[in-house]
């Protein structure tokens, strides 16, 4: 199989993987189609292809391929329409001491430091809890996108580490993590809302969240943004 490119000269072959476990559905084979080669994946590449359902982690471009199961639903945000909650507003009130600060897509100890608490903490036994520097720079620090390294801070301390891609329509959540032992912290939802603030100030309409698994407790907070939209049979759609 072949992806057309914004460029009539390149075409991206699309290459299925092996079956392996699962990483959210447990008792399930997973597969995926990669984007190869993965050099040629630029940022006007891959606005395409992340409105197909794609996603990216390091050099890899990727979308589930799964025999008898299409549990992952790429879902993206309606920033101009977000309707903010209850618990979603003491979010902001209660982290509104984070300072953002966009730092260059770097190797830095106090992060790695950080991720591997987070791992440790969060999703422990998962794989990624075991992350060596060599891992972890390759999922987050390689990226051929336009990519950005967001830091938040209070009172001088790490808390929360974002990455973003910038997309022509919107922003590409990547990946995030954050310091996991402070009690009542809401920095997931923080993040979210900071992110969908970000894409209104530069006036882009999407923020992408990834996947959706309905049978995921791990997927379930997205579906408390709202207006969210879902892919579904080659059409993005209302999540209802």
């Amino acid at each position: 199989m072949t992806k057309p490119s914004n460029d009539n000269s390149i075409s991206i072959e699309l290459l299925r993987t092996e079956n392996h476990p699962c990483s959210y559905l447990p008792g399930r084979q997973a597969r995926s189609l990669i984007a190869f080669p993965a050099r040629i994946v630029d940022s006007n590449i891959y606005n395409a292809m992340i409105q197909d359902g794609f996603r990216r982690s390091g050099h890899f471009v990727y979308r589930p391929d799964c025999e008898n199961c299409q549990a992952c639903k790429p879902v993206r945000l309606r920033v101009q329409e977000l309707a903010i909650d209850r618990s979603q507003r003491r979010a902001l009130k209660h982290h509104a001491n984070l300072e953002a600060q966009e730092i260059p897509l770097l190797f830095i100890d106090e992060h790695y430091a950080l991720y591997k608490r987070y791992q440790q903490s969060r999703h422990a036994g998962g794989g990624m809890d075991e992350d060596d520097e060599e891992q972890y720079a390759r999922f987050l620090m390689q990226s051929q996108v336009d990519t950005r390294l967001i830091e938040f801070r209070e009172n001088d301390q790490l808390r929360l580490v974002s990455i973003i891609d910038v997309l022509a329509d919107g922003l590409s959540s990547v990946y995030t993590f954050f310091e996991p032992d402070i009690q009542n912290a809401s920095f997931g939802t923080y993040n979210i809302l900071w992110q969908a603030a970000t894409c209104r100030q530069i006036g882009l309409p999407y923020l992408y969240l990834g996947y959706w698994i309905a049978q995921s407790q791990k997927m379930a907070y997205k579906a408390r943004f709202q207006p969210l939209e879902i892919l579904k049979d080659g059409h993005w759609q209302l999540f209802d």
